[in-house]
This record gives C-alpha cells, structure tokens and sequence, in this order.
C-alpha cells in the first residue's frame, strides 16, 4: 500500500492511494478464512466448504469490503501519521474516473482542506464587563401586579352595560349552515372572552358593543383549511343569546393570590419572584458578555479559513436569511440563492469562532456529560406535550439531532473556561441598563 502526495496548497491536500492486486487477494483471503467456520453450501458440512468454491459465491462481495477496507485504513493510517484533521469529509474517487477490474491495483485520489493550525487564546489578554442588575422593588410589583391581571376573574357589569372587547360573555349559540342546524354548534351558558381569538374569525368582534339579554346573530365563514371537512369553507349563521356581560377583575395581591401560585404567602411569593428576575436579568447578561467575548475573540486570534466551510456556512446563512424574508415559501422549492459579500464576512467570523472554540475545548478537554445531555433532551421534549417518550427515541436514533443538542452546550462550557481566565469586572446596572446593552446585541 502506497500513499503519494500529489497537492500541498494552503490548507488543500490531495494524495494518491494504490493498493496493490496482492495486497488485495491476500485480504480477500483473510476474509473468506474468517468466514469458512460459518458457511453452510449445500452438499458440504458447515465449515468444510472448499476455499474455490467460497471465492466463486462470495469473491465479488468480499472483494468490494477488502477494497473500502483497504481504503479507509489506509486514510487512518494516513491522518495519525501525518496529524492532518479534514474540515469535510475527503473527497475519494478512482484515478482519472477509471473503472476497476480485477486482477488490477487500485488507485484512488483523495482530496480534502486541512484545518489550520489554530493559535492558542491568551485569556489574560481579554477584558470583559458583567452587568449585574439586582431585583428592584418595582420590577417585584410589576410582576406581581401581571400575575394578578393573568389570575382575574369576571364581575357582572352595570345592567345595561354594552360589552366591550375584553369582557366576557355568556352565551347560548346555535349555528346553522344553509338553514340547517349542524352537530357541535351549539352551546349553553358558554363564557366567551372577546378578543380572546378562541372562537372563528370575526366571531367574537360581532359580539363586541351587545348587552345582557339581547339576541344577536352573528354572521362568520369558517376557514378553508378547519378541520371538519363538511363545514370548511362555508357560510355560517349562529343565533346567540347575550345571557350576561362581565368585565375584568384583577386578583388582589394578597396572601391567596400566593397559594394560587405555590407559595405560603405573600412574601415568600415577592422572594420567588425576585429570585426568578435576578435568573433571568444573569441570562441577558451572560448574552452580553458572551458577545464582548466572541468579539474579542475575532480581532485577538487569526488564522487562514478552509473554504469550503466558509462557502458552505454563507451558503446556509444566505438561505436562512431568505426564507426570513419569504417566510410562505416551504422547502428548497425555490431560485438557487446567491451568496453576498456580507455573507461571505459572517461566515468567516462564524467559522473562525467555531474552530477557535472547538480547539481551546479539546485542548481543555472539555465534554458534555450524560447528564447534560439529558437534560437538554429534556428540555426539548417539554416543547411536545404529550410526546415525549417519541420525542426520546427520535434524539436517540438521530445522531444529528445529538449533535445540535449538544453543540451550544459545549460551546457554553468552552465561553465559561475562558472567562474563567480573562480580566471580568462587574458592573452593576438597572434593568433598562441591561436592556439597552441586549438590545444593542441586534444592531451589531
């Protein structure tokens, strides 16, 4: 087995690959002696079956996994000796396309870009802020006032009171179609929030203005696309009886506003809730200082860029952003999409950053536990109530899915070990402080 160099530019590589016809049967052999103890043919015992006779059944199929096997371990060989790591998977293919035949060597050629030798980061060298926003009294009121508004409940109006968008009727229905009464669209003493979109569009804004005991008939479609098929697309009628009309009451913010929501009382519900927006101000924080630090970063640490990462990422970038802009448009199912000039810059960056990080956590020999992934898988599946033990198998079965699980899990890690060794100070701040710096994060 031979391997000859043929292109060494930048971070390309090309080599030849020849494995001889010997080297070839004397692997055939090995295989076919491995599975001579298995093998029943008729005529024969198991395991007795002549060697001629197994290379006339199986030779061919043999000779394919002796050539891939020849192959791939030749590439192993290959990348530990020579240290090379392929950006993408090799390019393998016979020499000048031609076709192998028996009793010939085979001669493929290999091409693949290397990635670049990446400097090591000196965190010293890195200076960050962190923004630290304490939960004020009045960001504790303000949540507390929105649980009340969420847990409200409905008091009759003044008798005479038209309803107004917000309140809650309750009504009886009946709805017809062409005349006809039809099954489920009927009601009685049904509480309907107007403005709430929980009935079919146009429904609950003809209600809007109706007082207690008034009789209206509210005229709608059903959509093109609801679910019973007998009634999409058709012109409705639903005669309604207003049997009273309630407007909004926000729960007091008291010591039962608290059980509602697990607590014991009303002070250990302001502590619950300080302590949910003090989480939550350390994430938006933790975004801004991870972006001061992915900054510094791209202008401390240089190196030249496999293309075909770059090309392939402002390829993606491109597509993403387009289908933002087309956001009806489903599928590839659409003109090819070119790559600009910024594409090409944030890809770069992207790139740069990705094989920055992935180096300094190899180097630190940073993983994501079993543990952690679990919990991210968990996570997920919280997104699909009701199917997550399907949710489970799927991430188990797709290694892609994994993958995409665990790579900002990583990458978190990664920021964490070099923030851990760059120059941090604090900064305290109030919530508007920190918001502007998020919403800086956008305009960048």
């Amino acid at each position: 087995m031979q391997v000859t160099e043929t292109l060494n530019e930048g971070l390309k590589r090309g080599y030849t690959i020849t494995v001889t016809a010997a080297e070839l049967d004397a692997k055939v052999q090995e295989k076919l002696l491995e599975a001579q103890p298995e093998v029943e043919m008729k005529g024969f015992r198991k395991g007795k079956v002549p060697m001629a006779m197994l290379r006339k059944q199986f030779g061919e199929r043999v000779m394919g996994e002796a050539i891939q096997d020849a192959v791939d371990g030749a590439m192993k060989e290959h990348f530990e000796a020579s240290g090379d790591r392929p950006a993408m998977q090799p390019d393998v293919k016979m020499k000048d396309g031609e076709e192998w035949k028996e009793g010939q060597d085979v001669v493929v050629e290999m091409t693949y870009e290397a990635l670049p030798e990446i400097p090591d980061v000196d965190a010293s060298k890195v200076t960050l802020e962190r923004l630290v926003v304490k939960a004020e009294d009045a960001a504790v009121e303000e949540a507390l006032a929105n649980l009340a508004e969420s847990a409200q409940n409905f008091a009759d109006r003044r008798k005479g009171s038209k309803a107004k968008d917000g309140d809650q009727v309750v009504i009886d229905f009946k709805g017809s179609v062409d005349g006809e009464y039809f099954e489920g669209g009927a009601g009685e003493d049904h509480p309907l929030v107007l403005g709430s979109n929980s009935f079919i569009p146009g429904f609950e804004e003809q209600l809007v203005g109706a007082k207690a005991g008034e009789e209206v008939k509210v005229e709608v479609s059903f959509p093109d696309e609801y679910g019973a098929a007998h009634l999409a697309g058709k012109a409705a009628v639903f005669e309604c009886t207003v049997k009273a009309v309630k407007e909004p009451k926000p729960a007091e913010v008291n010591d039962e506003l608290a059980t509602k929501y697990g607590a014991e009382s009303l002070e250990a519900l302001k502590g619950q809730i300080a302590e949910r927006l003090e989480m939550e101000y350390q994430g938006a924080a933790r975004a801004v200082i991870k972006r001061s630090l992915l900054d510094q970063l791209d202008a401390l640490v240089k190196f030249e860029l496999p293309p075909s990462l770059v090309e392939a990422e402002a390829g993606q970038i491109a597509h993403q952003l387009w289908h933002e802009e087309n956001p009806d448009v489903q599928g590839h199912d659409h003109p090819e999409i070119e790559t600009t000039d910024e594409h090409k810059t944030l890809a770069e960056r992207r790139v740069r950053l990705g094989l920055l990080l992935a180096e300094v956590g190899r180097k630190a020999e940073i993983t994501v536990t079993d543990q952690e992934m679990t919990q991210a898988v968990m996570n997920q599946a919280r997104q699909y109530p009701g199917q997550e033990r399907q949710f489970f198998e799927f991430v188990q079965k797709n290694p892609q899915m994994q993958q995409q699980l665990r790579a900002p899990i990583f990458e978190d890690k990664v920021v964490d070990h070099i923030v851990a060794g760059a120059n941090v100070s604090d900064k305290e701040v109030d919530k508007d402080g920190l918001q502007k710096a998020v919403e800086a994060l956008d305009e960048l």
